[in-house]
């Protein structure tokens, strides 16, 4: 047949060559079967069963992942519990199984079918994006009461050394049950370089392709994939001579790998004597110990969603206050910058109640949420100033669109700080509080934000979604999400000039830091700091180190009057190439 090739979007850099694993989170054929009237309580009996089945092996491999990715990554499973364990959910099974007579494999699966279907259909994305929860959920179940075995979803050689995971969409959920060790890489027919899931593959260092249409037709299992992370390249069993370029390529990488690593310790200074600092994003605990071995200098964004993502719980004080403790004393001699909890949109606590809206992204989230809710954002901004007492932590608020969000934050800030003083607690009086600059209204007014906060970090994934209009978790709409828009590069430089004016550091946090054309055009900008994800900062640094400060100033000077993004990206090109080779 020759080889095939699929285009993706790469969104997490490396090669991987291995045998492929497909992964099909679908419900089984389930065949209809009635029962007597007497056999009606042993099907219920059944369905209990089967449930109680789910849950151990769901609990098993949340104990597994805690013991590997620590307590906030597995929280995940408890959510699964929680749906599987659903009292309602499981009484219209029960009513099903006893009005209907049917079995209970048959009477689940209409029921599964049924709930699947309105949270397909919903406007919501955060039950669109629970569907990965639901499947897992529901997959397990009715593989027990068909007497079948979960691993039937796993197709391809799971025992060999090394394995790509092919899959139709790639949930956060089953991310942090990836074994690093055997996974080589990821190719995910859904999903966009800044989804949540493609995020935290970049984070955990997985070469990863999303967006790669037709590879669950195109692969089969154990057949030999051939992906580029960077590229978004997936060869489907390529030739010996396809086999060849990639190991010399993969020479070429591993090369380049030490030569980067050669950096990791050494200052980021421009060759004209310019310093920056770099600093890490850090989602899961793991990643503390990899950004530190990378050379960050402190944490940039702390993202805290997955001290909730999955729970069914919120957490309490104690539990943020430990943790942000924790990261602290993971950088005794940097700065750790928390963001607020970003709730909302896709990101929800499985207990959590959230209003149905038809556009999620433009509603209720963030700071918003925060504000609205003080029992939530009070207990985190505690925890905060207990962690701060000899640490330097920092409060950064998401999606910010007015002053008075600000002001209102400041305020219970203060409260919380003296509630503090008065009980006796060991805390800080005070931390320094900045705003993610993410939405174009941000940009609008930098100059008053500024006034009132003590730093601003762009969020360039959200800044560009906003300022295109353009989904960024849409697949099809890939090529137009592009940070290196006009529009977008002038709102930068907007919000560097509006911190400057001020006297406060602005710094970005977003995926665009870790090109290194956009680290050209960011430096070029004024920008001095950047937080990205721990594998990409001996590149970062590397491309700091490599091109002379003035001349990234004068490719962003040209890149301000450029009038398409094919003219941005062309000069910063011209510029680049004398200097770089990790292009």
């Amino acid at each position: 047949m020759g080889v095939r090739t699929l285009r993706g979007i790469g969104v997490s850099p490396g090669v991987a060559l291995a045998p492929a694993v497909i992964v099909r989170w679908e419900l089984p054929n389930v065949p209809d079967r009635t029962v007597g009237p007497d056999g009606v309580e042993a099907e219920v009996a059944r369905l209990h069963a089967a449930v109680a089945r789910a849950v151990g092996a769901l609990e098993q491999l949340r104990d597994r992942v805690r013991d590997r990715a620590g307590a906030e990554a597995s929280g995940i499973f408890d959510a699964q519990v929680m749906l599987a364990q659903d009292p309602d959910f499981l009484g219209q099974v029960e009513h099903l199984i006893r009005t209907s007579q049917l079995s209970a494999e048959t009477a689940y699966e209409f029921k599964a079918l049924e709930v699947r279907n309105a949270w397909a259909n919903s406007q919501s994305p955060r039950l669109r994006d629970r569907l990965a929860d639901l499947a897992a959920v529901q997959v397990r179940v009715l593989f027990a009461l068909l007497g079948r075995s979960v691993r039937e979803v796993w197709s391809g050689p799971t025992d060999a050394e090394h394995v790509v995971i092919v899959t139709r969409e790639l949930s956060p959920g089953l991310t942090v049950q990836l074994d690093r060790e055997q996974v080589s890489g990821i190719v995910s027919e859904e999903g966009t370089r800044t989804s949540h899931a493609a995020i935290l593959a970049h984070s955990l260092g997985i070469p990863c392709v999303m967006g790669a249409v037709g590879a669950l037709a195109q692969i089969q299992p154990g057949g030999t994939v051939l992906l580029d992370g960077e590229t978004g390249a997936v060869l489907v069993d390529p030739t010996e001579g396809d086999l060849a370029e990639a190991r010399a390529r993969l020479t070429r990488r591993r090369r380049t790998e030490l030569e980067l690593q050669a950096v990791v310790h050494e200052p980021a200074v421009s060759p004209d004597g310019t310093p920056f600092t770099l600093l890490g994003n850090v989602d899961l605990p793991e990643e503390l110990e990899s950004a530190a071995r990378w050379g960050a200098e402190g944490v940039g964004l702390l993202r805290t969603e997955f001290l909730l993502t999955g729970r069914t719980h919120l957490p309490s004080e104690e539990e943020q206050f430990e943790y942000f403790r924790r990261v602290g004393a993971a950088f005794p001699h940097g700065q750790v910058v928390i963001r607020t909890y970003d709730l909302g949109g896709d990101k929800f606590p499985a207990a959590w109640q959230a209003p149905a809206e038809p556009n999620p992204f433009l509603g209720w989230r963030s700071i918003r949420v925060c504000l609205d809710e003080p029992q939530i954002f009070r207990p985190q901004l505690r925890a905060i100033l207990r962690a701060a007492a000899d640490r330097d932590l920092r409060v950064m608020l998401p999606l910010v669109t007015g002053v008075e969000e600000v002001e209102a934050a400041l305020a219970l800030l203060t409260e919380e700080a003296e509630g503090l003083a008065r009980a006796g607690v060991r805390a800080a009086s005070t931390v320094p509080v900045g705003v993610m600059i993410e939405t174009p209204a941000a940009v609008a007014i930098a100059e008053t934000l500024a006034r009132r906060v003590a730093f601003f970090s762009v969020g360039s994934n959200d800044l560009t979604q906003y300022t295109l209009v353009v989904d960024r978790g849409n697949a099809r709409l890939a090529s137009r999400f592009t940070p290196l828009h006009p529009a977008v590069v002038r709102q930068l430089a907007l919000v560097h000039a509006a911190a400057r004016g001020a006297g406060i550091p602005a710094s970005v946090c977003g995926e665009m830091a870790s090109e290194p054309l956009a680290v050209l055009l960011l430096t070029g900008l004024g920008y001095d700091t950047l937080s990205v994800a721990p594998p990409s900062l001996p590149l970062v640094k590397s491309v700091l180190r490599s091109v002379p400060h003035a001349v990234a100033r004068a490719a962003a000077a040209a890149a301000l009057e450029a009038e398409n993004t094919r003219d941005v990206v062309a000069l910063l090109e011209a510029a680049a190439k004398p200097y770089l080779r990790h292009r």
